[in-house]
């Protein structure tokens, strides 16, 4: 089983969003596609901004399995 993480979304830099882990210790957002994480979640991609969401962390450290909290 893979480890759940939360993540915040900072911003959308044109059809990326900045993702970065919900810890005080997290400094680098990392960007991944907007769409395959608004699909995932039910939103339109401009609502992604600032919301608080769960991710799997998977092989290579690679974010999948998007949920709201």
């Amino acid at each position: 089983m893979n480890e759940r993480l939360n993540v915040v979304v900072l911003l959308l830099v044109g059809d990326q969003a900045e993702i970065v882990a919900d810890a005080p210790d997290a400094e680098t957002p990392e960007r991944y596609p907007a769409t395959e994480i608004a699909e995932a979640v039910g939103l339109p991609a401009r609502a992604l901004p600032g919301c608080r969401l769960t991710a799997e962390v998977g092989a290579g450290h690679r974010l999948t399995g998007w949920q709201l909290r």
